[in-house]
């Protein structure tokens, strides 16, 4: 459910005048890592309450339809910058290289004379370009002392990522140049795997239960690629790497073990006492327990949410703090904030844990926005959006013309209630395969209601799903006589998107 649906925030549309002599507006554009939607209280408020999250939305607009294009972490941040889908921005999984010569929305930010900066993960291989600053981890970063390359620099952090992000991203504020607008990136690792929360945090939700998902011993009837997969919270998920089951006497030697006690090791003292002191009894119970099957899988779900639910915490927690400067500088009436994750996540749904497929909880992120005064309105904004959507809509608000290049379409129209034609369906792409977790590659349209999915390479397997009747997507309707008029409805759709998008497609794709 959507929280501010139910409580009536749908209906609360309003609308502001223009203001008279409107400055450049500032940018801060906050990004964490496999955020699900689920795990953000404005849209599902069952398991975690996130206040200043959902702040960001009350005050400005909460979009309830917005999805990414390719869900993996490389590929996404690539669309964010470009406004591009992968094919044509050329990072299509996480293993190549970004071409930083190419035109990003922060570049054509810097040009018109806006301050550009970013604070955290990059995961881009190459260097950061249209940047006047910028501080990013190495690949995925640490949760706890991590390395950071500062302009061109290495230096060594101390303490947890998400503070220290946060920190770092403040003390740009405080330093930069007052005399000029400015567009700053707050990219965050949380809640990336393998979710280390804050020592401060450690015994949130203690004792709490949280509810297993439906579908959560999923046999994938009907559905070969999802069989396939390498990401099931029973099958695949570590018990050091992942849950941190480290026992002492090295009983529990697991996969991952060896690359869990690297991260452990980057520690000071302090640290490890803390987490040690937390861990140790759950350990203890859990090698004494003797859990198997079901029971050891219903286990792993709940120390999954544990540990995950309170990397969001931390999140919430840092961007209230950046609320609060904004307040206390005199900046909030003047700079669009804009929040949102790289992709979404499986919290148990299908069994699983990660993200790559087209299923819902995979392709949908949260976005929420707060606009400067003059700007915008505020409500629930129902309309079909993408992450190629961001650059457009960021330059928009800055008043810099949206290259042609650019797929994506600024949302300030829609914000404005000046947009009545917009897409009535989305395009996605998945491309990394083999890879670990054995995810297909595929690609496939969703529209409001439908959504159909074409698995290739080495298999040849069509999905379509109602999402009205089947949101969980659990039966697969293609092949179905009744269903064949829309099916090929649907395929006529697909082909326009990928004829737009200019999606060049090989024989074994089609």
């Amino acid at each position: 459910m959507f929280l501010f649906l139910a409580t009536g925030f749908l209906g609360c549309s309003t609308e502001k005048q223009p203001a008279e002599d409107q400055a450049s507006p500032n940018v801060i554009f906050i990004m964490t890592d496999d955020h699900s939607f689920q795990t953000m209280s404005a849209y599902d408020d069952r398991l975690i309450e996130t206040p200043n999250l959902d702040r960001i939305g009350r005050e400005g607009a909460i979009f309830t339809n917005s999805f990414v294009s390719n869900s993996i972490c490389a590929p996404s941040r690539a669309v964010m910058l470009t406004g591009k889908h992968s094919h044509l921005n050329g990072q299509r999984n996480n293993g190549e290289r970004f071409d930083s010569t190419q035109v990003t929305f922060p570049k054509l930010m810097q040009q018109a004379g806006y301050q550009t900066a970013i604070v955290g993960k990059w995961h881009l291989k190459s260097q950061p370009t249209g940047f006047d600053h910028w501080e990013v981890l190495i690949g995925q970063g640490n949760y706890y002392n991590s390395d950071f390359i500062i302009n061109g620099e290495r230096r060594r952090s101390e303490g947890y990522v998400t503070n220290v992000i946060t920190d770092r991203s403040l003390a740009w504020l405080d330093q930069r140049r007052k005399d000029q607008p400015f567009c700053l990136l707050v990219h965050h690792k949380a809640t990336h795997r393998i979710w280390m929360p804050d020592t401060a945090l450690l015994n949130d939700f203690a004792g709490v239960e949280f509810p297993v998902p439906d579908n959560f011993f999923d046999n994938y009837e009907g559905r070969p690629a999802a069989a396939a997969h390498v990401m099931g919270i029973d099958r695949d998920m570590d018990l050091v790497y992942d849950l941190k089951m480290r026992d002492p006497e090295g009983l529990l030697q697991t996969k991952y073990r060896k690359f869990y006690e690297r991260m452990y090791g980057r520690m000071n003292e302090t640290q490890k006492a803390a987490w040690d002191a937390y861990y140790d009894p759950i350990i203890s119970d859990f090698v004494s327990a003797g859990l198997e099957a079901e029971a050891l899988a219903l286990w792993k779900y709940q120390r999954y949410m544990q540990d995950y639910l309170k990397c969001v915490r931390s999140v919430d927690n840092n961007v209230g703090r950046l609320l609060e400067y904004l307040e206390e500088n005199n900046l909030a009436d003047n700079t669009l904030l804009v929040y949102t994750s790289d992709q979404g996540f499986y919290m148990g749904e299908h069994g699983w844990f990660d993200k790559r497929f087209m299923y819902e909880e995979s392709l949908r992120t949260p976005l929420v926005m707060r606009f400067p005064t003059g700007f915008g309105k505020v409500g629930a904004i129902a309309e079909l959006v993408q992450n190629i959507d961001y650059a457009p809509t960021i330059l928009d608000f800055a008043g810099i013309e949206v290259p042609t290049e650019m797929q994506g379409v600024s949302l300030k129209p829609i914000l404005m209630q000046e947009k009545t034609d917009w897409r009535d369906a989305v395009y996605y792409h998945y491309y990394e395969f083999p890879n670990e977790h054995g995810t297909k590659k595929h690609y496939g349209v969703r529209t409001d209601r439908y959504k159909l999915i074409h698995f290739y390479d080495d298999i040849d397997v069509w999905e379509l799903y109602d999402l009205e009747s089947d949101p969980r997507e659990m039966h697969n309707l293609y092949g179905q006589p009744e269903y064949q008029d829309l099916t090929a409805e649907l395929e006529s759709q697909l082909k326009e998107l990928q004829s737009v998008y200019q999606v060049e497609l090989s024989q074994n794709n089609r």
